[in-house]
């Protein structure tokens, strides 16, 4: 189980450090408090944190000034500032310095915690994309690949492995999940790099030129062939070919290219003697070529002379975490190609996310350019992505603050909340008396008429804005 995330709590009123230091444990974060910026120093000094929550006035160090220092010691840190005194000039200046966030006190409970949430997602994010430039540099991985997802990481780790073989490989995913750009990324980064990497679409050419474009043909072949022609085959000599949608290969043309694999030299059409060629095969497809070549729609020797290698792509609704990194990518495109900065939303960001993106990357690609061509005062909202994608969004159920039912305190203060939980506490406890109100006092340290005055005060009150918990269930 990975560690909790460290928040570091500070504020020079100690009640409002200990009703966010219970609240956020609750969460399942791992809490430390500074009643002010000198103490929080040297907490920063000693350890890092994922994040931190400030107060913006407080003495000798006033939280601005902490928030400088805290981003030069963590360059990652999410900070939040507080503030009783809020004015528009001190939530610019919190967000220049590097604030992810700025709230008011008193705050609601469910903004906090989605503030929270969202500002240690923020600062994860940047971190795991910056290790992943790291990582894909020092593998010298190329040609776009994006994702920091587990089975993305697994098919880096399996191309750097493969990438200097000469084994064929197999390449299986859906349309649109980025076959092509895998079998480039073999290429670079294999001892071939500097030879050419030609690519074929088999379903794209009819099956009359399909012999002639992979191996070429002599001249006088057929009607128009007034000279020789040299085919992909020996137009990739000393590098790779890609053989994509592999599935649409004919059933004739099969055992011709099982020969070359086997043979290693192709002869063109017309031509009497065959010509070596020392060519690297890829292949790719969408289809399940092991179920075509039990039922005979693809020579099954064929199939296991191709697949030595096999890589599955995942669709990139099994790694929606990579959407993120993705979406930012395209962006940068986007800039090259129309030389215009964009950004998008969050409303439009999570959209993308819960979309099941039935054409994978190559869909996702198309959404962020057609966006930031449609989007004004260059930000892409909801209402800019396709209808698809917003009839998505508008489907998928509005996120819950983790850890508090959903509605039950949408819109309270911290103090009500906090006044809320104090008498479910005093009813639990009356309960577990057997409602011995004197026992109960006793057991919590208070006088009798102070709890009565609280229950007075209590759920069963006229007009309490919360429901009373559940009785205790009785002893068996």
């Amino acid at each position: 189980m990975a560690d909790p995330e460290r928040i570091l709590v500070v504020d020079d009123e100690l009640c409002i450090v200990e009703v966010l230091k219970a609240l956020l444990k609750r969460e399942g974060y791992a809490v430390e408090t500074a009643a002010d910026g000198t103490a929080a120093l040297e907490l920063l000094q000693a350890g890092a944190f994922d994040l931190m929550l400030s107060d913006v006035c407080m003495r000798p160090m006033d939280g601005i000034s902490l928030l400088h220092q805290a981003r030069q010691l963590h360059p990652h840190l999410a900070v939040i500032m507080m503030t009783a005194n809020a004015t528009v000039e001190t939530a610019v200046e919190a967000m220049k310095s590097g604030a992810f966030d700025y709230i008011s006190k008193p705050f609601k409970i469910d903004e906090l915690l989605l503030t929270v949430e969202h500002a240690l997602t923020y600062e994860r994010t940047l971190v795991e994309n910056e290790t992943l430039k790291e990582d894909l540099r020092g593998r010298k991985l190329r040609y776009n690949l994006v994702g920091n997802s587990p089975k993305m990481l697994a098919i880096f780790e399996m191309v750097e492995k493969v990438a200097h073989t000469e084994s064929p490989i197999l390449i299986l995913g859906e349309s649109g999940t980025g076959k092509e750009l895998i079998a480039r990324a073999l290429h670079a980064n294999s001892r071939r790099a500097a030879k050419p990497f030609v690519a074929i679409n088999c379903s794209a050419i009819p099956e009359s030129l399909l012999e002639s474009e992979l191996f070429g043909y002599a001249k006088g072949a057929f009607t128009g062939a007034n000279t020789d022609k040299k085919g992909l085959f020996e137009a990739a000599d000393g590098g790779t070919l890609l053989l994509d949608e592999i599935g649409a290969l004919p059933l004739l043309m099969q055992p011709k290219l099982l020969r070359v694999l086997q043979e290693r030299e192709v002869k063109a059409v017309g031509a009497t003697r065959p010509v070596p060629v020392d060519v690297r095969i890829l292949a790719a497809t969408n289809e399940n070529l092991e179920t075509k070549a039990k039922t005979g729609a693809f020579r099954e020797d064929l199939f296991y002379r191709l697949s030595v290698i096999p890589i599955e792509l995942p669709p990139l609704r099994e790694r929606t975490g990579d959407v993120a990194a993705l979406v930012n990518h395209f962006l940068g495109i986007f800039k090259e190609r129309e030389n215009k900065s964009v950004t998008i939303d969050r409303a439009a960001l999570q959209a993308l996310q819960v979309y099941a993106c039935p054409g994978n990357i190559r869909e996702l690609e198309n959404a962020i350019m057609r966006a930031g061509v449609l989007c004004e005062n260059n930000a892409i909202t909801l209402h800019d992505l396709p209808e698809a994608i917003q009839a998505a969004a508008a489907l998928a159920p509005p996120p819950a603050p983790t850890g508090i039912p959903a509605g039950e305190f949408r819109g309270a203060s911290l103090k009500v909340f906090m006044h809320a939980k104090e008498r479910d506490y005093l009813r639990l406890v009356l309960g577990q008396c057997n409602g011995d109100k004197e026992k109960a006092a006793a057991r919590l340290g208070i006088s009798l008429t102070t709890l009565y005055r609280k229950l007075d005060d209590g759920p069963d009150a006229p007009n309490h804005p919360f429901p009373p918990p559940p009785a205790p269930a009785a002893a068996m």
